[in-house]
C-alpha cells in the first residue's frame, strides 16, 4: 500500500474556494448595509411635525438637532432642556467643536419667534453653521 494522502491520478487532493457562495454573502451584506444607511438619515431631535419646504437640500448627520416642540419647548437632540441648560450647552458645544453645526428641528405649529430664539442663540455662541431642518413636497 501506498501512503499518500490524495486520491486520483495528480497525488494530493486541493482545497477549492467556492466563489458564488461568497457573492451571495457579499450582496447580502451591501443590501444589509445600504438598508442600515438610509435609516441612519433621521434627525436627531424629538420627533415633531416639520414644515414644507420647496427647496429643500439633504443635510450631513453631524452636529447637534435643537428642536423647538409645538408647546414651546426646547429640547437639545433628545433630551428636553430648560432655556438656562440650552445656553449653557451652546456655549460647552461650541467650546468643544468650535465649527460646528447647528440644526433646529421645529414643529410646523411652533411660534416662529421660538424657532428665532434658538436661531439668535446659536448665532450668539458664534456658530456660523446654523441650518433648519424641513421636508419637502
Amino acid at each position: 500500500m501506498h501512503g499518500g494522502g490524495g486520491s486520483g491520478p495528480g497525488g494530493k487532493k486541493r482545497a477549492r474556494i467556492e466563489i458564488i457562495p461568497l457573492i451571495d454573502v457579499i450582496f447580502f451584506l451591501l443590501a444589509t448595509f445600504v438598508l442600515f444607511t438610509l435609516a441612519l438619515n433621521k434627525s436627531n431631535g424629538v420627533k415633531v411635525n416639520l414644515p414644507i419646504s420647496e427647496t429643500g437640500e439633504t443635510f450631513d448627520p453631524n452636529g447637534v438637532t435643537i428642536s423647538v416642540t409645538d408647546e414651546g419647548a426646547i429640547a437639545w437632540n433628545q433630551d428636553l432642556i430648560t432655556l438656562d441648560e440650552f445656553q449653557l450647552r451652546l456655549v460647552t458645544y461650541h467650546n468643544k467643536e468650535p465649527d460646528g453645526r447647528i440644526l433646529i428641528n421645529g414643529d410646523e405649529k411652533a411660534f416662529f419667534a421660538q424657532a428665532i430664539y434658538v436661531f439668535d442663540e446659536a448665532r450668539k455662541a458664534g456658530f456660523k453653521k446654523v441650518l433648519i431642518e424641513t421636508r419637502s413636497h
